[in-house]
């Protein structure tokens, strides 16, 4: 999948989730641990929003992508990003969007992070 690939599907769900009522706070903060593709405010609830796409579901589709090492590589990240903007209390959510059939899954609390 190529970076603009990517990109679009990140604005489709930013999009999708700012008709929900979050608000966008950052997008693709990174640091030394990765990348997280929104951070997000629910109210008062810090959102770490991490997008995926797949073609298909043919191997598991685009929430499956979303891997116990990779859950953890965003909660480090996230801890990052606390330390830098002030403890909150957060959760972490998933966007899985696949073109064929077209869908757009919002995983809230998707999994449990180690930063709350």
């Amino acid at each position: 999948m190529s970076k603009s690939t990517g990109q679009f599907y990140e604005q489709q769900a930013l999009v999708f989730l700012q008709q929900q009522g979050l608000q966008l706070l950052q997008q693709n903060y990174s640091c030394r641990f990765g990348e997280i593709d929104l951070v997000m405010r629910e109210q008062q609830t810090l959102v770490f929003v991490e997008v995926k796409f797949r073609r298909s579901t043919v191997f598991g589709g685009a929430a499956a992508a979303v891997t116990l090492s990779k859950q953890q590589k965003l909660a480090r990240t996230a801890l990052c990003y606390l330390q830098s903007y002030g403890q909150q209390h957060c959760r972490f959510d998933v966007v899985a969007i696949t073109e064929q059939p077209a869908d757009l899954c919002w995983i809230k609390n998707a999994f449990a992070g180690t930063v709350n």
